[in-house]
């Protein structure tokens, strides 16, 4: 069996024609993915040399679905960009000397990391906002280093590409008087709803007045009090200790320590923030919080401005067991250790008895079932 011939793909389909106008629009979508990713990397690194800020409070909510949507409008952008160019694979070598065919072969072989590196981010990261991970490794480090495999890739390709774009785009398409089975302006009409319908079957997840038409958004808003829940108590193995009578906050700066029960924090002057809950999975949700300021907590410990603070959970296990709290964030009059939400006691499910709440800070970081607050010095 022999592979095809070009000539042999007759479809007006392929080439550049169609190529040319799906590329950019793939582009942007990982350009943006690729941007919003860095952003929410850099903001769960412990050491950050310029801080994130704690503000705007809802910056993190939207980059975030920003992410998670332009990755999903990709999907059907990039089948059809495979599928209008996909011919080109049996293209043989115009010549036989070993220069053009170096050439050529490299210039495959970059195609193959390109395609092959967008693929895997497109369908790791769909698993990860299902929390899906049929895989063991490490899907933060390694989607993040695959994505500047992807990224580079992309960069090659558009400038071996550009001169090829930029004349199709000034061709206009010509119509089809007796198109096979679609036209290519159908094809092309096909796509942008596709990816229309891509971008509203997942956008409220993060968009509230979307999610009855969000089919494809994982988490609708429900759970208790009215917000999602990545991890449960039981998950996390922390039922019991979490609702032991004798458990207290410990903060800590040096050799200074107070232990607080939740009565002595419900003692403290309480504030109220409205402040979005926003994951790396794309869903994001408002809640009322209260609770007490953790700059007063760490004024009674006489810790000062600009301090960082390392912040420990029941939990005896994961990666976000212990986080570090940024100066700016601790130093901010909106983050809270959280006692109750939207009016109630806090769900055991949402962090109970205590959890930390801050603007602008991947909910991953938003630590439940605190433990310690321990201040760096």
């Amino acid at each position: 069996m022999r592979a095809p011939a070009p000539e042999a793909f007759t479809s007006r389909l392929h080439g550049p024609a169609l190529a040319a106008r799906v590329g950019p629009a793939l582009g942007v979508c990982f350009g943006i993915c690729f941007l919003t990713g860095l952003l929410s990397h850099y903001a769960q690194q412990p050491s950050q040399p310029v801080p994130f800020p704690p503000g705007p409070a809802w910056g993190y909510r939207l980059t975030q679905g920003l992410h998670v949507v332009t990755g999903t409008v990709a999907v059907p952008l990039l089948l059809v960009k495979l599928w209008t160019v996909y011919p080109r694979l049996f293209d043989r070598p115009a010549r036989l000397d070993v220069r053009h065919l170096v050439v050529t072969a490299l210039e495959r072989l970059s195609v193959l990391v390109l395609v092959a590196s967008a693929v895997f981010m497109l369908a790791t990261g769909l698993a990860n906002s299902a929390q899906w991970y049929p895989w063991s490794f490490s899907f933060r480090t390694t989607h993040y280093a695959v994505a500047w495999v992807a990224i580079g890739s992309l960069v090659l390709h558009v400038g071996i590409k550009l001169a090829i774009v930029r004349d199709e785009l000034r061709r206009p398409l010509e119509h089809e008087a007796e198109p096979s089975i679609l036209s290519r302006r159908g094809l092309l009409r096909s796509t942008w709803l596709a990816a229309g319908v891509a971008a509203l079957a997942t956008a409220g997840q993060a968009v509230p007045w979307l999610r009855e038409v969000s089919v494809l958004g994982v988490r609708s808003g429900d759970g208790p009090q009215g917000l999602p829940v990545n991890t449960s108590a039981a998950a996390a193995g922390v039922t019991a200790s979490a609702t032991a009578s004798g458990w207290a906050l410990t903060v800590t700066h040096g050799d200074r320590s107070v232990r607080l029960s939740r009565e002595d924090l419900l003692a403290l002057e309480q504030r109220t923030e409205d402040l979005p809950i926003a994951c790396v999975e794309g869903w994001s949700a408002s809640g009322t919080w209260t609770g007490v300021r953790v700059r007063d907590l760490l004024d009674r410990v006489g810790a000062p401005r600009g301090s960082d603070v390392v912040v420990r959970s029941l939990q005896e296990s994961g990666p976000f067991r212990t986080t570090v709290l940024q100066a700016g964030f601790a130093d901010d009059d909106r983050t809270l250790v959280a006692l109750a939400l939207g009016g109630e006691p806090l769900a055991l499910d949402h962090g109970y008895p205590a959890r930390l709440i801050a603007p602008n800070r991947p909910g991953v970081l938003q630590t439940k079932w605190l433990d310690r607050l321990e201040v760096s010095t």
